[in-house]
Order: structure tokens, then C-alpha cells, then sequence
């Protein structure tokens, strides 16, 4: 299997100085503390992500049963098995085929919501039979028995998930005539046994699902469709991307029916500007399917490497206990499991706290319903903390959008929060209550930059939408002012969807390179003091500030002159033939009247 650039330096460290010789781990830890400054709790992390991967060897110390010893595989070997495996192994385009062809099966009569437990369901099945043979051929090598290896193979401690052997995908699969049955009671049986998994297991009815004969079918074909392929080697990137496109290839459909899918560029945007870091908390108030954590969480990953993601503490709140459980398989598809999820209305009811108080976070990012109505002075009282939430005043009954930025704003971190929110454009401008809490926020310098982003990016409605970017530590330079970006041209079409735009990676590099630089450039970004905006009665509307240049064509004036006199000139021409014309035809007129 292919390791990451930062894995690969540490396994070259290691192989030049032992090369296929055994070694333990203090001289592992002796060798990348010199070459890398690695901690020990980093060693360990390396040495499992390359046993993980196959390109390590661990065997018991003959010497002390209590250790281990180790040895690297060689690169040729390794490349050697990679050519093997990867005859079988599924690709990405292989993977999205394979679920292009679940989608048209079901089409617009089933939830896609089954393609993606079943897709989960057989994730972890695999793996559970490939961690048992495993743990089965190691428990061998240790001189168990037949017998005895086969039963430690099947300790929990060699699984992510409990797993009964008669709820293992093959064997449900092996009686097509009570699939239902065998997968409603796999899922009671799961959910109970792993708690971590009830969310996901307990919302799925296959006996609904199945109650038409037609369904039957369809239940049929998709388990035949998703048992042609193994999923156990599939990288959970590959993985993870495969359940990001089932999302994204229904999002237009489930948008009708009021879903809210986030552009995953959109976030890769935000994400980049808020930049988090290793060791660092973050959450997301209305976190829908996930994909903001996940991109968090990816994002300093492809950076800094596994283990300094895994140093993310990363909390979610949802009100459609559905959804959640998507969220939920969502993380787990991209095995990442550093992640605390709760279920509740965020603006009724905030579930994450640290005692008796609101819990603060170093990065606070969320794309929540844009004019969510019903969200009241009265309704927003009744909830827990309301007094340090909205202590910039109440909305109207029509739109929470300055509701859930006061959320958020409460919930980051006195000294070094940030907060991220993707939010309807006209909460920039609108009158009323919405202003006296823009005011009160503009004026306790919170705001450090607006983006207006380009029309038609998002599946559920054509408008443009925002970016809000607050610093409850603006560095010194930033102090009272606002950098506004209009990136309302930054675009490309979107490749699959017709009528969509999208933003490129030269886009999302552009605006967030002039965030992070806080620059001005002409027709695409201003620093704005907070005087003038003040003077603009507190309006934050992008366009108001900055406005892209429209691209005016040059203009040869001689030559256009020459143009111009050629052309009155043929006009002379005209007008001299229409007179003679004229005069034939009076001429004519005359001598008939002789």
C-alpha cells in the first residue's frame, strides 16, 4: 500500500540504519528522535501505521514475551505485492462506477440513505474478516492451535467493531430469500453490542423498505452489486470520497426536499482561512453530514501528517437525528474517531458543555439554514445560556441568522477563537433588529473579513451567499478594520451539474491567499475602517465597498475615425441615388398630369 511523504521519510530513516535486520523499539525511538525530533507516543504512531500498511514486520521478542521486535519490509518487496494486489484491489473510479450503477437502481424511488448503510455495512464486515485473518495467522506464528487461533482471532481486541460471525456480510448474503430479516436483525444485534453504532443501526427500517415487491428486488441487486467488490484494502480517502460523491451525486434531488449540502469547495475555502491546528478544538453547531469536521480534520492531515490530526478535538451538533447518523458513518468511512457528535436544536437546546457552562472552542465553523424562521425572542430565551448567547440582542421571527452567528460567537474561545460561517448574503444589509446586532458586533471589532461569494454554487437556491470571518484576537495591524473580498467572479462551470457554478483551486488559493495577507487589490478586495462603515449606517455589503472591474476593450480612435468617415462617405453615396430616384419619380408624376 502507498504511505504518505511523511511516513515514508521516517520509514527511510529506519531502513537506512537497520535495512532488514531486526530491531526494538528504543533504537527506533533513539533513531527518529536524532532525524526527526520524534516524541515516543510519535514512534508508536509510526511503527503502527507502518505495520498498518504492510511495509513493517512485528513479531514477539524471543528474548522478553513481554516486548516486541521489529522489521522492515523492503521497498521491492513491497512494490512487488502492490503489483499482486492491486489486480484486485478497487480503484476510485472503479469504487464510483460501482455506486453509479447502486444510484440507478434505486433512482428517486428508495432513500439514498440505503446505498449508504449498506456501503458502510460492508466496509466494516471486510475489514472485520480481514482483521480476523490476521489476528489468526499472527496467533499461528505464536503457536496457538488451529482451534485456539481462530477463537483469539475473534477477541474484540482485534476489531473496530463486534461483529457476530452469522451477521458478517457473506452470511447474510448466502440467504437471499430473508435478506430483510438477516439485516434487521444484524443491525438490532450491532447497535446493541456497539454503542458508538445506534444512531446509525437504529434508524434504518428495512422491513419499511422492503415493504413493496419491488423493493425486495432492489435490496437484492444492490447487496449482489456491492458483494462483487471487497472493500477492506480500499484507503479510506478512496473510501470516504466514494460516500462524499453519493452525497453529492443526490444533493440536487434531496435539496427539492429541503437538505442543505454544503459545496465541498465552499468549505475547503473557510477551512484554509481559519486554519486549524494540531492540538486545537473545533465544532460545528449544525454539522449536518460532516463535511466541515472531516475537512478540518483532512486538512491538517495532508499537512502535518495523521498523528497531528489526530491531536484535533473535533464536536458536532445536529437536529435531524437522520442526518447525524450520516454524519456519523461519514467519519467512521474516513476513519476518523476523534470526534464527539450530538443530537438536539442548537439554538433551543446547545448540548456541548463544560460543566455547568458553554462550552468554548478554538475554531467555530458551520453553513446553518440561511433564514431558519420560528427562532424568536421569546423561543430563544427558553433555551440554556441565552443571557451570554445572544447578548448582542434577538432576530426577528423570519431569519436566525443573527441568531446562529451569536451562537457561535458565545461558543469560540475568549483569546484565540475563530469563527467561520457560510450565511445568506442579505443578513449583510437587512434593516431592523438584524441591524442593531450587526451594529453592536461591528462595533465590538469582531469582524475581520466579508466574502461575497459567486451566484449559483449552491444546490439548494441560485444566491450568492457570504463568508464571515471573526477573530476574537484581531492581530494589532487588523484592529478596526474589516477586509471585504467580492469574489463574485472567482468561478469556474461546474463539471457535472449544468446549471451550477463552482469555485476552482486557483479561486479558493486566491481568496484565501488575500485573507491571510490582508491586502487590498483593485476591483477584488479593500481594507474598510470601521468610520466608513459607520458612516454607511452600518451596511456590510460587499459590493457597497469593493466592486470588480468590468473589462473595457481598447479603443484605436484613429482607426475607428477612419471607419466612421468610410462609412459617411457610403451614406453620401446612398443619399445622391435616392434624390435622382426621387426627382425620376416627380418627373414622371408631371407628365401624367400633362
Amino acid at each position: 500500500m502507498e504511505i504518505p511523504k511523511w511516513l515514508e521519510r521516517r520509514y527511510n530513516s529506519l531502513w537506512k540504519e537497520f535495512g532488514d535486520s531486526t530491531f526494538r523499539f528504543e533504537q527506533a525511538s533513539k533513531i527518529l528522535q536524532e532525524k526527526n525530533k520524534d516524541s515516543e507516543d510519535q514512534v508508536n504512531v509510526i511503527l503502527s501505521e507502518l505495520r498498518k500498511r504492510g511495509w513493517l514486520k512485528v513479531d514477539f521478542d524471543p528474548h522478553d514475551a513481554r516486548k516486541r521486535i521489529y522489521k522492515l519490509i523492503s521497498k521491492e518487496k513491497i512494490i512487488s505485492e502492490i503489483l499482486s494486489i492491486n489486480k484486485s484491489t478497487l480503484t476510485r473510479g472503479e469504487l464510483e462506477s460501482l455506486l453509479k450503477k447502486a444510484a440507478d437502481l434505486i433512482r428517486t424511488r428508495v432513500d439514498y440513505t440505503f446505498i449508504l448503510i449498506l456501503l458502510f455495512y460492508k466496509r466494516i464486515s471486510d475489514k472485520w474478516e480481514k482483521d480476523y485473518e490476521r489476528a489468526y495467522k499472527e496467533a499461528l506464528e505464536d503457536g496457538l492451535s488451529e482451534e485456539e487461533a481462530r477463537e483469539e482471532a475473534k477477541n474484540a481486541v482485534y476489531h473496530d467493531f463486534d461483529i457476530p460471525e452469522e451477521f458478517l456480510w457473506e452470511n447474510i448474503r448466502k440467504d437471499p430469500a430473508r435478506l430483510t430479516e438477516n439485516f434487521s436483525k444484524a443491525m438490532k444485534t450491532l447497535a446493541e453490542r456497539n454503542p458508538e453504532l445506534r444512531d446509525i443501526f437504529e434508524n434504518i427500517d428495512f422491513v419499511q423498505f422492503t415493504s413493496s415487491r419491488e423493493n425486495i428486488e432492489i435490496l437484492r441487486q444492490l447487496v449482489e452489486l456491492f458483494s462483487s467488490q471487497s472493500f477492506h484494502d480500499v484507503s479510506p480517502d478512496i473510501l470516504g470520497d466514494a460516500y462524499e460523491w453519493i452525497l453529492r451525486y443526490f444533493a440536487p434531488q434531496k435539496a427539492k426536499e429541503g437538505e442543505v449540502y454544503t459545496p465541498r469547495e465552499v468549505i475547503k475555502l473557510i477551512v484554509k482561512m481559519l486554519d486549524p491546528q494540531p492540538g486545537e478544538s473545533i465544532y460545528d453547531p449544525a454539522c449536518g453530514s460532516g463535511g466541515m469536521l472531516i475537512i478540518s480534520y483532512k486538512n491538517v492531515e495532508n499537512e502535518r501528517g495523521p498523528e497531528e490530526a489526530n491531536k484535533l478535538f473535533l464536536y458536532g451538533q445536529e437536529a435531524n437525528y437522520k442526518t447525524l447518523a450520516l454524519c456519523r458513518m461519514n467519519h467512521y468511512i474516513h476513519d476518523i474517531r476523534n470526534v464527539q457528535l450530538f443530537l438536539g436544536d442548537t439554538l433551543d437546546n446547545p448540548k456541548i458543555k463544560k460543566g455547568d457552562k458553554l462550552k468554548k472552542f478554538d475554531v467555530v465553523i458551520a453553513n446553518p439554514p440561511w433564514n431558519q424562521d420560528g427562532y424568536d425572542e421569546r423561543r430563544l430565551k427558553r433555551g440554556e445560556f441565552w443571557q451570554e448567547r445572544f447578548k448582542y440582542g434577538f432576530p426577528t421571527k423570519q431569519s436566525a441568522d443573527w441568531a446562529w452567528i451569536q451562537h457561535m460567537l458565545a461558543s469560540a474561545d475568549d483569546e484565540k477563537g475563530r469563527v467561520g460561517i457560510v450565511i445568506d448574503n442579505g443578513c449583510l444589509f437587512r434593516g431592523g433588529r438584524e441591524k442593531s446586532i450587526r451594529t453592536l458586533i461591528v462595533m465590538a471589532d469582531l469582524i475581520e473579513s466579508v466574502i461575497l461569494l459567486p451566484e449559483k454554487l449552491f444546490y439548494n437556491t441560485g444566491a450568492p451567499g457570504a463568508i464571515l470571518i471573526f477573530n476574537k484576537n484581531k492581530p494589532e495591524e487588523r484592529k478596526g478594520k474589516i477586509l471585504f473580498i467580492n469574489a463574485s467572479k472567482e468561478f469556474e462551470q461546474h463539471p457535472e451539474v449544468r446549471k451550477l457554478n463552482r469555485l476552482g483551486e486557483k479561486h479558493i488559493d486566491k481568496i484565501a491567499d488575500t485573507y491571510k495577507k490582508f491586502k487590498e487589490e483593485e476591483g477584488f478586495s479593500r481594507i474598510v475602517s470601521l468610520d466608513e462603515i459607520k458612516e454607511n449606517d452600518y451596511n456590510l455589503n460587499v459590493s457597497l465597498y469593493v466592486f470588480p472591474e468590468e473589462e473595457t476593450e481598447e479603443i484605436d480612435i484613429a482607426k475607428e475615425w477612419r471607419e466612421l468617415m468610410k462609412i459617411n462617405q457610403e451614406l453620401n453615396k446612398i443619399e445622391k441615388k435616392i434624390e435622382a430616384y426621387l426627382k425620376e419619380l416627380n418627373y414622371g408624376e408631371y407628365k401624367e398630369q400633362d
